[in-house]
């Protein structure tokens, strides 16, 4: 699955996939496009996998689009505004893939996201930051107005105006700050990110793969539906979830306890 810009391995039933342009700050290369796609799909795929690990090596997380060679991005000389847009939407699938895909995934901020980068950090499920790590929209910067999500996610984890108020300024947004703000779950010491974020995606993998795979579909549903169109569905994954060995094998572990430790959930 590996390529020399984007490192995958399976480790103890986690799929990590590792940035790996150190030298350019881990900008997001023309040949990382389909790279990173191919990878998720292929974890997604595997049944040795119950969860993602995103991170990068060096010191920064991902420094979005890489400007310098300006493929993908906001160049239409060659092409229609349209055929552009549309080059830019599919380069962007592996947001939505993270976004929407059947495991859950955690994103380890080694340092600064920023544009594109800092989309990818918040299409995760989850996201842990080095104390040095920040977010930054980046895109006003280079009169750029977003891409790959960004305004999207921002809007969604923080409100449209302070969304559109830390867009527009161009705000760096610390680490402890982003986890005042909720763009965060968890902040460690730089020293332990690696560690720290390996062992959650482990605790992670070791739910039960129906039951998350669900949880996360109900969840995301709740951004789009109402809670009349989201009942149905919630219950008929309620249903599913029940017919599964992992949820019979639950239920007899809790049978199995000694008293008193604590009511079932329903």
């Amino acid at each position: 699955m590996s390529t020399g810009m984007v490192l995958a391995e399976v480790r103890d039933g986690v799929g990590v996939v590792t940035l790996n342009r150190p030298e350019r700050r881990n900008a997001l290369h023309p040949d990382m496009y389909d790279a990173i796609p191919n990878v998720l799909e292929e974890l997604f795929e595997d049944p040795e996998v119950g969860a993602i690990l995103l991170t990068a090596t060096g010191t920064a997380f991902c420094a979005g689009g890489d400007v310098r060679d300006g493929r993908g991005r906001g160049d239409t000389e060659d092409v229609s505004v349209e055929d552009a847009a549309a080059r830019l939407v599919h380069n962007a699938r592996m947001v939505l893939l993270l976004h929407e895909g059947p495991k859950l995934s955690v994103a380890a901020l080694p340092g600064p996201a920023v544009g594109a980068g800092m989309s990818l950090a918040l299409a995760a499920d989850f996201r842990i930051a080095a104390a040095s790590a920040r977010l930054v929209p980046g895109w006003s910067d280079l009169a750029f107005s977003g891409d790959f999500g960004g305004t999207w996610l921002l809007a969604r984890a923080m409100g449209p105006s302070r969304a559109l108020a830390a867009l527009l300024g161009n705000e760096s947004i610390a680490a402890p700050e982003a986890l005042a703000a909720g763009l965060v779950d968890r902040v460690v010491e730089d020293d332990e990110l690696a560690g720290a974020a390996f062992a959650w995606a482990r605790t992670l993998a070791d739910a039960p793969r129906v039951m998350a795979r669900f949880m996360k579909e109900n969840v995301r549903q709740a951004e789009t539906l109402s809670l009349r169109d989201a009942l149905p569905l919630e219950a008929e994954r309620m249903i599913r979830s029940g017919q599964t060995e992992e949820h019979r094998a639950a239920v007899r572990r809790w049978l199995d306890r000694p008293a008193g430790l604590g009511p079932a959930a329903s």
